[in-house]
Parts: structure tokens; C-alpha cells; sequence
């Protein structure tokens, strides 16, 4: 993986980095490895010992976690500014492994320089917190949302948080840019492949959404809420 020397200004907008100043933007950017992560590759394991913590600069990261049946779950894609890994460190390993969904630009420090700048800068610490208490709860939330909601609801609520994260304006509505499968759908969403393809299906034949091959086109995004909230659609 090819070697890199990023800007630290590239850390400023990151949620961990919140706060630090320029000079010690410098120091972490200082400790960081940069590099190119290929499409297709493992950046880290599910159950492996946690050593290293990650932000993505450029690209998109899956995170998935296989059950005790070997059943996949999509707990995440991670997206340019956002950290992954990290949180592991507090934990007995990676809770899932990490795949490059696209070719992307990840730095990676190793878990005892991170402590080590989390004692020297207690920032870092408490922006480390903030980030444990918003993903604890989205999973209180995804968790409601599997116990409670109908698969069209989650459905819907996935495409547009992807929306939301990772569009793009197209001619055609917002386009998700970067590839997504039915199957990924399915596993983020606690369903199988076969109903995420009847749902789709039957949004493209109503104008809501359209799709090719890993690719997804929100068309009303309005339908899609409604859907979400469970609303009468709008016609």
C-alpha cells in the first residue's frame, strides 16, 4: 500500500479531532501512517486483537459482523471524515471486519500512540465519549427499528441515511455514490436478499427509486420518507 503525507488540516472537520488546535492537528497527523487501501481489501478482522485505529480520507469502508450462524450483518459504511476502528480499542477485539467498498486513502494509528495522544491532549478523550455515545445510540435505535418496524420501513430508513451520508445530485434524483448491493441492503436492514429485491422492484415500477448493478437512485425522496414514517404517500 502506497505511502502518503496528508494536510492535518484534513483532521479538523473529523469528529475525534474537534477542538485541537493547528500545532496539535500537526503532532497527531505526525503519528499517523497514510496510505491507499485497494478496493476488496481487509483493512482489519472481526475478533483480531485491536492495534491499529482508522479515518478515511478518501473512499468508502464497509463494516460487517458475522453471528455465531455465520449469518452477515452491514453494521455501517464509513465515509471520507469519519473514523472507524477506534472505539475497538476500549474492547477485546474488532467487532467486525472492515472491507474498502472503493479505492480509499485511510490513516491508521497504532492503539498505543492514540492512548498515548488521548493522555497528552484529554480533548481527544472526551471527543472519543462523544462518538461512543452517538453510536450506542444508533444502535438503540436500529435495534427499535428491527423489533418494531416493518422490513419497508427499515428499508426505506437505510436508503435514505445512505442518502443522506453519500449522495449525490444526478439528473435523474440522488444518487448513493458508492456501490451498494441488494445484499448489503438486506444485511443492514435484518431481511433477506429476496425481499429487498420485491421492495425495490416494486419502488422502481412506482418512480420511487431506480437501480442498476450496486447502484441505487433516490427519485422522490419524499415517497421514501413517507414510507419511512409510515405516511400516506404522496401522490
Amino acid at each position: 500500500m502506497e505511502k502518503l503525507k496528508p494536510d492535518p488540516s484534513l483532521l479538523k472537520p473529523m469528529r475525534m479531532f474537534t477542538g485541537l488546535d493547528a500545532d496539535t492537528l500537526r503532532v497527531v497527523m505526525d503519528k499517523a501512517q497514510a496510505r491507499r487501501v485497494a478496493k476488496g481489501s481487509i483493512v482489519f478482522k472481526q475478533g483480531d486483537s485491536a492495534t491499529t485505529c482508522h479515518a478515511l480520507v478518501d473512499g468508502r469502508i464497509k463494516i460487517q459482523q458475522a453471528g455465531s450462524d455465520g449469518q452477515q450483518v452491514v453494521v455501517q459504511f464509513v465515509g471520507p471524515g469519519e473514523m472507524y476502528g477506534t472505539l475497538a480499542m476500549f474492547l477485546s477485539g474488532y467487532p467486525g471486519d472492515a472491507l474498502a467498498v472503493t479505492d480509499s486513502v485511510d490513516l491508521m494509528w497504532s492503539v498505543e500512540t492514540m492512548k498515548a495522544l488521548m493522555l497528552a491532549y484529554p480533548q481527544i478523550a472526551m471527543n472519543t465519549m462523544a462518538m461512543l455515545g452517538d453510536r450506542l445510540e444508533d444502535l438503540q435505535t436500529r435495534v427499535r427499528q428491527l423489533s418494531t418496524q416493518r422490513v419497508e420501513r427499515r428499508v426505506a430508513y437505510a436508503l435514505l441515511r445512505l442518502a443522506r451520508q453519500a449522495g449525490r445530485e444526478v439528473s435523474a434524483g440522488v444518487e448513493i455514490s458508492f456501490p451498494l448491493t441488494r445484499q448489503d441492503l438486506a444485511e443492514m436492514t435484518g431481511t433477506t436478499l429476496h425481499t429487498v429485491s420485491r421492495i425495490l422492484s416494486s419502488w422502481e415500477n412506482g418512480g420511487i427509486t431506480a437501480g442498476g448493478r450496486q447502484q441505487i437512485v433516490v427519485i422522490k425522496p419524499d415517497s421514501l420518507v413517507a414510507i419511512a414514517e409510515d405516511l400516506h404517500l404522496p401522490a
